[in-house]
């Protein structure tokens, strides 16, 4: 790993890139301390509503830092969000099922829809966030807001456009890293998030440090990181055979090749799709906490407890969305049907399978049986993290932030795009060896 680095910063084209990625990456963190108009720092600082559980998986989630009320706090919420809408409605609505099939055109209409739709969901996320905090001070007998919180005030408004610019903005800069940089862009913008995070737990550890738990956790942390690992770059590979073709007055000889198909193919979307069912109904509930209806009061208050990430309910629903999410994803990225009529279109059939249904039946048949093996890792690394946090051996880690830190969105997350961008600058690195070679 060390040596591509070296050799990626040697070739002037890839360290570009890299620099690149870096500038956005600055870029990003210098905002997260520009707050929105109208906050009072350091009551927020102290004892806001933005230091709650609620707060902190939201901040863990989106990659952004809405604790501090900064313009980019709501992160990519709201990009995700529509992302994952427009996934579940090309599986519904014919028309978009069919622009997906066309190619790049149709990745780059539906990519426009899901930015469009990105606009809405952030501002109204944005008022609902903004009201929740002044309804949780309101009952702590605080103020974060130099002037309460109203839609029908200016201050107001310029707080909820603050809020809402601010997310489409950071989905601009991760889109330039994805054109301009090296991989995902959305990805290393919720990965610099996260990575932000480790410098205060440390920090706030070493005041009162344990090493025997540190060197235990740290073992623990390893050992999720390999398991990680091994998984995500696991794959079933599948026998393809070509037969001999005859083109004009030529014949071609027939070859074989595999399919891969990953174990885990669904990555850290089950996850993301799971939190964001989550986190609905109790962000919903939270605006009716301070209600005046006695009912409605009580009700809210239990659902926010009830939906507590450190919670038994919250983790047990957690653990069954990730896994009944990882089916659901992996059957819209892997069409089992598409795959085996593309095999008979260009003469490669399965050895022992017929071409066509079979062939079909068969592919869906073996990836079930991996998804059930991808489903039960992917829930189990999002809840592992909790539980181990949850320990009375690790109470000083916890305290510190730091089990929150590698959840098991956020573990994922980094050595996803760790690994992904080690692959990428081998390949750029490669590319350049060929084209040498061929000059």
């Amino acid at each position: 790993m060390l040596e591509s680095m070296l050799n990626a910063f040697r070739a002037p084209d890839i360290r570009r890139r890299l620099l690149f990625v870096l500038l956005i990456l600055v870029i990003y963190r210098a905002l997260s301390h520009v707050l929105i108009p109208g906050i009072n720092p350091a009551i927020l600082s102290e004892k806001s509503a933005g230091d709650n559980g609620f707060f902190g998986l939201l901040t863990l989630f989106s990659g952004g830092d809405i604790r501090r009320m900064s313009i980019v706090g709501l992160g990519l919420n709201p990009y995700i969000n529509a992302t994952i809408i427009m996934q579940i409605l090309q599986t519904t609505i014919p028309s978009l099922q069919a622009l997906s099939r066309e190619g790049e055109y149709g990745r780059n209409k539906i990519t426009s829809y899901s930015r469009w739709l990105s606009v809405p969901l952030a501002a109204l996320q944005s008022y609902g966030i903004l009201s929740y905090v002044q309804a949780t001070d309101a009952s702590q007998g605080l103020t974060a807001y130099t002037t309460p919180f109203s839609f029908e005030k200016y201050e107001s408004l310029s707080m909820i456009l603050a809020l809402t610019v601010g997310s489409i903005l950071l989905m601009w800069l991760g889109e330039l890293i994805t054109e301009k940089g090296i991989g995902n862009g959305i990805s290393f913008i919720i990965f610099a998030g996260i990575v932000s995070r480790v410098p205060p737990a440390v920090v706030q550890f070493l005041t009162s440090p344990d090493w025997l738990e540190l060197f235990a956790f740290g073992i623990v942390g390893l050992l999720i990181i390999f398991s990680i690992i091994f998984v995500q770059e696991g794959q079933r590979r599948i026998p393809i055979q070509y037969a001999n073709r005859v083109r004009g007055h030529r014949i071609y000889q027939g070859g074989s090749t595999f399919l891969p198909l990953r174990v885990n193919m669904a990555g850290v979307i089950p996850i993301i799709f799971a939190i964001s069912i989550l986190l609905f109904p109790a962000q919903i509930a939270s605006y009716f906490t301070t209600s005046n209806v006695g009912w409605v009061r009580d009700f809210s208050t239990g659902v926010v407890s009830w939906l507590s990430p450190t919670g038994v309910l919250y983790l047990s629903l957690y653990f069954l969305l990730t896994f009944g999410f990882a089916f659901f994803y992996t059957f819209i990225v892997f069409k089992p049907d598409e795959t085996a009529n593309n095999l008979r279109k260009s003469g490669g059939f399965i050895p022992g399978i017929r071409p066509g249904a079979p062939t079909e039946e068969y592919l869906r048949r073996v990836a079930f049986r991996i998804t059930v093996a991808g489903a039960l890792f992917v829930a189990s690394i999002a809840v592992l993290p909790m539980l181990i946090a949850a320990l009375p051996m690790f109470k000083n880690l916890s305290s510190a932030g730091v089990g929150v830190g590698i959840g098991g969105t956020s573990i994922l997350i980094v050595v996803s795009v760790v690994v992904e961008t080690m692959k990428q600058l081998e390949a750029q690195l490669m590319m350049r060896s060929y084209e040498g070679f061929i000059k």
